[in-house]
């Protein structure tokens, strides 16, 4: 019995230590699982981590692609348009956009539309309308349409405050200079009120020294006085012409109103000097309001009804044909495109250069 019960006691312990091998050996299998499950767990997190950062970066798909809007028939159709623009426009454009050469061009575009409303007035003119009637109607066109530019473009009608009275200033000295020219054509030779017309860049390169302040170089003075000998030149022809054609009776007036000869010379001077003083103060309005059509509107305003009044004081009321009212809005058109560029071209460069560049006028009116 004790041997039995020595064995079962044995049998005992035997089963008591593998029960407790067997625990040990689950506790190291759960640790072992564990620390798998951690590593997997964190294996898993770093492979999914990736994954969730790139969020802001998403892969693009064709559901995630943003395609370009399909453009209209509208945006056609302009695109077709811009690049189908004239050269003649993108020429105009360029010299009005104010590049180096922007004011010699405007000047040189001015000369040569006021060349074009001359051959115009000669070739087309079939009744003979007063000149007043005539500056008049281009007058009240020019006014129309800078006011119509102004208020297109939002810009104030009468110009920034700090610069009307500069605009008022060459209003009044441009309307001296237009109506006492015409003056000088009714009571001089054509050829003789033309010369004293052209000393007018030679008047405004003097004002410039002394109203702007601008240097005059010694080459601009060479120029402009080459230039005056030039138009003299040239006009010597009609002058003698005019002389030897005259006749004793228009001799004899001269010579009885040789006084009167003088004073109109001393009149056509004076409209050289206002047209000068004029071009000084649109330099300054201009680069003062950034506006050039200001300075055209300002003048088209004071001048129209001081044409008005020279018409009906001094001339007769002449009702032109419709042929005839057609040719006056034409050359109306023309003076304010020729009023435009000439704004522009002393806005961007010096009045000494770009007053040189009138006297082209001359030239291309001798080649027509």
């Amino acid at each position: 019995m004790d041997s039995i019960d020595a064995i079962d006691g044995i049998g005992g312990g035997r089963v008591g230590t593998e029960e407790l091998d067997h625990a040990l050996m689950v506790e190291m299998a759960s640790i072992a699982d564990s620390d798998l499950g951690s590593n997997t767990v964190s294996v898993v997190e770093d492979q999914i981590t990736p994954l969730l950062t790139q969020a802001d970066n998403p892969r693009l798909n064709i559901f995630s692609v943003s395609y370009p809007k399909r453009k209209t028939d509208k945006d056609q159709v302009t695109r077709s348009v811009e690049t189908e623009t004239s050269p003649f426009t993108v020429f105009i454009m360029w010299a009005w956009s104010g590049s180096r050469y922007s004011g010699l061009l405007c000047m040189a575009l001015s000369s040569l539309v006021y060349c074009i409303m001359g051959i115009l007035s000669d070739v087309f003119s079939v009744q003979a309308i007063p000149l007043f009637e005539i500056a008049f109607a281009r007058c009240i066109i020019v006014s129309a349409l800078s006011f119509i530019w102004l208020r297109r473009s939002a810009q104030p009608i009468f110009g920034p405050a700090n610069v009307r009275s500069l605009f008022v200033s060459r209003a009044v000295t441009g309307c001296i200079s237009l109506l006492t020219f015409i003056y000088c054509i009714q009571k001089l030779p054509l050829s003789q009120a033309m010369l004293l017309s052209f000393t007018t860049p030679i008047m405004a390169s003097i004002s410039a020294r002394f109203i702007l302040h601008e240097n005059l170089k010694i080459a601009e003075i060479a120029g402009i006085a080459l230039s005056f000998f030039g138009v003299i030149f040239i006009l010597r022809s009609m002058i003698s012409t005019q002389g030897r054609s005259g006749n004793g009776g228009e001799q004899r007036d001269l010579a009885v109103h040789g006084i009167h000869h003088v004073y109109v010379v001393l009149i056509g001077l004076l409209s050289s000097l206002a047209g000068g003083l004029s071009y000084c103060l649109i330099r300054a309005g201009a680069k003062s309001s950034e506006q050039p059509v200001g300075t055209i509107f300002s003048f088209g305003l004071l001048s129209s009804p001081a044409a008005a009044i020279c018409m009906i004081t001094f001339e007769s009321f002449v009702l032109p044909s419709f042929y005839s009212l057609l040719l006056m809005i034409l050359l109306g058109v023309l003076a304010f495109v020729a009023e435009l560029f000439l704004a522009r071209g002393l806005q961007l460069e010096k009045t000494s250069k770009v007053a040189n560049i009138q006297y082209l006028e001359v030239a291309l009116s001798e080649l027509w």
